[in-house]
């Protein structure tokens, strides 16, 4: 029985088989790709995207999840360099959707911040894509819910988790 094992892919008796990480990996993906597809659905008809655009959109749903931000977390993140952040940062700042707070310990340093009219306007938005997520999820089962809700936890745990 010829045997080959080379980047993942296992060759046995005629058979390819991929390991189970190389199929982890293409499943992770998948859902990846499927959870990007409908959050752009979810996010189209969203009402805040009348008021910015689609990164800055991202930017403060960043900042709803997880604040206080420095200007590089919020770089990092994005994706941006440093002054496309700085920019994008100084619109929302415009728009009067977040303001910068200095480091009360070390005079330096600042972070971003939603303002009470970002709070209240990333909370309509949530709110709507909560509506959306709720008729996604209409006519699923409970115990369905609960066992994806267990499944996101233990990806969060496993794979979206930093790395030390």
């Amino acid at each position: 029985m010829h045997h080959e094992k080379e980047k993942g892919v296992s060759i046995s008796a005629g058979r390819i088989e991929a390991n189970p990480q190389d199929v982890l990996f293409k499943e992770l993906f998948s859902f990846i790709n499927a959870f990007h597809t409908i959050m752009h659905e979810v996010k189209k008809g969203n009402p805040m995207l009348r008021e910015v655009t689609s990164l800055q959109y991202d930017i403060l749903e960043y900042m709803a999840v997880e604040q206080p931000l420095t200007m590089s977390k919020i770089s990092d993140c994005m994706g941006l360099s440093m002054p496309n952040a700085s920019r994008e940062l100084r619109k929302l700042t415009d728009k009067g959707m977040c303001e910068r707070v200095d480091d009360p310990e070390d005079g330096r340093k600042q972070y971003i911040t939603l303002s009470p009219l970002g709070l209240e306007r990333m909370s309509e938005a949530f709110a709507y894509m909560r509506e959306q997520f709720m008729s996604r999820v209409e006519g699923v089962p409970e115990e369905k819910l609960a066992e994806t809700a267990e499944a996101l936890k233990l990806l969060q745990v496993t794979f979206f988790r930093p790395i030390s």
